[in-house]
């Protein structure tokens, strides 16, 4: 596990993962039975951060893309939420590709895979950028044709495609822009994603950890170019990200499988704090990304 500005790490061997990480991916997992799934519905209220604090960040944001320092920035806040279910129940009630749960800190159920490496040393990356409440009369036709969302979408693979040339070679788009489906306990939601990828070659085990430290932070929730962004996320955010947009995974000697941390809920001493955000470019509408933001603040039920 990798925390957004890669400061503490944390790495276990799986056979001695402390009690109070548990851990639910395609390639393992040591959640156990479902004892803490909740049988009714997890009510969840949101108290978002401010309009005004948010559009202060996005002036920010827009001012350093017309200076040319940023392409696109990933600009993420944190909102108060109101629930009535515990970090556990919420872990073992929602439904993602990979969960973390972390006892009394933070829970995560996210749907973006980060990086995967099969036995073979084929290398994938995932990126995920581009969201839409299913609603929306013909909403898969508007996010595939909003001209803001394409730009979005570009920059993305075009940085992921750079970050695994550092390591891979054949490096190729394998699908382009397809339509990933996440149900909510209130709405249907439609995020839109692409694969990447390329070969690595023999003795990739070797060098796994300078393999995925050369990605991060992942360029789906930092932006392009990723030095000058990070610098402009660091001035416009009004706390750090923490955990929240690192990531996690597995390695298990023959494969690792990642996901990046967004859909991320964290306990303080205040209560819990859900943490989300959006893309931000030339393009961008700060009503509409306001309202992105919000709408991100879920917990994937079935």
């Amino acid at each position: 596990m990798f925390d957004f500005e890669l400061k503490r790490p944390v790495i276990h061997p799986l056979d001695e993962l402390p009690e109070d990480i548990i851990i639910s991916t395609p390639l393992f997992e040591n959640s156990g039975p479902e004892r803490h799934k909740r049988d009714d519905a997890i009510t969840l209220k949101a108290e978002p951060v401010s309009f005004s604090e948010y559009k202060k960040a996005f002036k920010n944001v827009i001012r350093n893309i017309v200076h040319g320092n940023s392409y696109l920035l990933n600009l993420t806040f944190p909102s108060r939420i109101i629930t009535d279910a515990n970090l556990e129940e919420i872990f073992y009630s929602s439904r993602a590709r990979y969960r973390l749960l972390i006892k009394n800190k933070f829970v995560v159920f996210s749907p973006e895979i980060f990086v995967r490496i099969d036995e073979a040393g084929t290398i994938k990356s995932f990126p995920m950028k581009g969201t839409i409440d299913a609603s929306v009369p013909e909403a898969e036709k508007i996010i595939l044709e909003d001209e803001k969302e394409k730009a979005e979408h570009n920059t993305i693979v075009d940085l992921i495609r750079n970050d695994l040339s550092m390591n891979a070679e054949n490096v190729r788009l394998e699908r382009y822009r397809y339509i990933d489906t996440i149900e909510t306990s209130s709405y249907t939601l439609l995020q839109v994603s692409s694969e990447i990828a390329g070969a690595l070659g023999p003795g990739w085990r070797a060098r796994a950890g300078s393999i995925i430290g050369s990605m991060l932070p992942a360029g789906s929730i930092s932006g392009a170019p990723k030095k000058e962004t990070l610098r402009i996320i660091r001035e416009s955010e009004i706390s750090d990200r923490g955990y929240y947009t690192g990531i996690f995974g597995i390695f298990t000697g023959k494969e690792l499988d990642s996901a990046v941390m967004i859909r991320f809920i964290e306990q303080n001493d205040k209560g819990y704090v859900y943490r989300s955000g959006g893309g931000i470019t030339y393009l961008s509408r700060m009503e509409m990304e306001y309202k992105e933001l919000v709408k991100k603040i879920y917990v994937p039920l079935g």
